[in-house]
């Protein structure tokens, strides 16, 4: 089977919520018409509407027009590329990739978001498993540079590839393949968050702590340089040494700790319901919300002053 990806390929969207409308925004803004299942057509539009002008001209007129919105994916479609976004949930995940490929012409590419499953689980009741490709993003779509692509021993290479280079000639993504059935953004972010629950939960820390130490030491670096490259910076030998001492004495827990399990029993969702690790006042949502998306613009254009090596980091991707 050929899979093809091209920048005028109209795309369909399956998910509901603000990334899944992030990323209809940056594939819009890209060029990229799109077809939208979603349960909220009124919040789309919305959020398109509000978010336009974040990287594009916010008078340009008719960006609507680019835009087909569906409640249910309910005829047989000719989309050759379609993207999923769905709640970490395996059973909600398969079922969605069935109505898919139901649907879907069989040359056409599956994207699904996969942080928590292995692609190998999703793949597993498909008919044709080699197009499925976790596909994960990071919020806001349409201002980060982040796309994380996953494939593996069944994924036809072709069609990773496909996707990868449109992502990174097209969509304005600096992207990169795992060729396994995890995420790594994923993984390293537990690792680190673990950690960070630990050093609260023994008493060596607070919530407050924890946060400083992030941001003002590898949320000062990471943006130019990622983990290796700033080890590189900083010499290898310090840090070698540095882990000899530390890597035991690191958590091991399996278990989420207990204070973030009472967190989510107590239904401390966050900003979403006022409470979650801190406390939020009525506004305070709609306050941090607009200085992160001010944020996330300003730190996109620091981002492009330094980019990444490209050709070192190509050259080590097995899909080149």
């Amino acid at each position: 089977m050929k899979y093809t990806c091209t920048k005028d390929d109209i795309i369909l969207i399956a998910g509901t919520g603000k990334l899944t409308y992030s990323i209809v925004t940056c594939l819009m803004q890209a060029g990229h018409p799109v077809s939208l299942i979603t349960e909220d057509r009124d919040s789309a539009t919305a959020y398109i509407r509000e978010h336009w002008g974040d990287l594009s001209d916010p008078k340009q007129k008719g960006i609507l027009r680019k835009l087909e919105v569906q409640n249910s994916l309910r005829t047989k479609s000719a989309h050759k590329i379609a993207i999923a976004v769905t709640d970490e949930d395996v059973a909600c995940k398969r079922f969605l990739l069935e109505e898919l490929e139901n649907i879907l012409p069989s040359d056409a590419i599956i994207a699904i978001n996969n942080e928590s499953f292995r692609l190998t689980d999703l793949q597993k009741n498909c008919q044709s498993p080699e197009r499925v490709i976790g596909l994960n993003w990071a919020y806001p779509a349409h201002t980060t540079f982040f796309l994380e692509l996953n494939a593996n021993e069944k994924t036809d290479q072709c069609a990773a590839r496909a996707l990868l280079n449109l992502a990174r000639t097209n969509w304005n993504k600096d992207p990169y393949v795992i060729s396994n059935d995890l995420s790594i953004r994923a993984k390293m972010f537990s690792a680190m968050a673990r950690e960070a629950f630990f050093l609260v939960e023994n008493g060596y820390a607070s919530i407050e702590d924890i946060d400083r130490a992030c941001r003002n030491d590898p949320g000062y670096y990471l943006p130019f340089a990622g983990n290796c490259r700033y080890i590189d910076l900083m010499g290898t030998y310090a840090y070698g040494i540095v882990m000899k001492g530390l890597n035991p004495e690191l958590s091991k827990d399996s278990e989420v700790a207990h204070f973030m399990k009472t967190t989510i029993s107590e239904e401390n969702l966050g900003m979403e319901n006022g409470k979650g690790f801190y406390e939020y006042e009525n506004g305070d949502s709609d306050r941090w919300n607009e200085i992160f998306r001010k944020f996330s613009v300003q730190i996109h254009e620091i981002i492009k002053k330094y980019p990444f090596d490209h050709k070192n980091l190509n050259s080590h991707s097995p899909l080149q």
